[in-house]
């Protein structure tokens, strides 16, 4: 009978805000799958579970979900990573693919689980907190209130997104910003919101930031901007 597959959210950065359902999951697993974009790669995911969930017993795979710009051969090694878990599985052993924030937002995870899925694999996905819900409770701000809207939108979508955004939304949660931030910075200041964005970079890591957007930093990958028209 071959295993099952768990999606698991193992949240921003602090191994404390792992959920109980997540800890429960990665200890009843017989394998925990990592995805990195490189073999030797280390893996952010895996170090916020080391702290909180006993890894002794587990087998730990990592699987190579590479950053091609190539549309085909994204989609091989998407392929080739599904096929890996699925043989774990054929095998008889459950595994838990762990992914920061929450599995549903902008997850690595579902690279696979939708192949996997329409092969008639048994799933479930285990929700984790946000990047932008751990950033935004850091920062004490809330990210929407009364009747106020709320969108999410990636800054690799380009900045003229960003400026479409802004037209329609009270609060907006630019997440993967940190390639984007001098253009970011650029609307920021023609719009006079400035003084309403506040950044969060690396949440949980050593170099964590939270504070003022700027165009002078050097930021990662792991970088959300929450703008808020009404004022932080």
């Amino acid at each position: 009978m071959a295993g099952r597959l768990y999606g698991v959210g193992v949240g921003p950065g602090d191994s404390k805000l792992l959920t109980l359902k997540a800890k429960e999951i990665l200890e009843s697993v017989d394998v925990i799958a990592v995805p990195v974009k490189a073999s030797g790669e280390e893996s952010r995911a895996l170090s916020i579970v080391r702290p909180v969930v006993d890894l002794k017993y587990k087998e730990i795979v990592p699987v190579v979900f590479k950053m091609e710009h190539s549309v085909e051969k994204r989609a091989e090694c998407r392929k080739q990573a599904a096929e890996q878990l699925m043989e774990q599985m054929n095998s008889g052993k459950d595994v838990a693919m762990i992914v920061l924030g929450d599995i549903s937002v902008y997850s690595t995870y579902h690279l696979a689980f939708k192949y996997i899925r329409e092969k008639g694999y048994v799933t479930e996905n285990i929700p984790g907190i946000s990047a932008f819900s751990g950033g935004a409770a850091l920062a004490q701000i809330s990210l929407a209130e009364g009747n106020q809207n709320m969108m999410v939108i990636s800054s690799l979508k380009g900045t003229e997104s960003l400026r479409d955004a802004l037209k329609i939304c009270d609060n907006l949660v630019v997440m993967k910003a940190g390639s984007s931030m001098a253009h970011i910075m650029e609307i920021l200041r023609e719009e006079g919101l400035e003084e309403k964005a506040i950044l969060l970079s690396n949440i949980g890591m050593a170099d964590e930031y939270v504070g003022p957007p700027s165009a002078d930093r050097d930021y990662g990958y792991f970088t959300t901007l929450i703008i808020k028209k009404g004022g932080l």
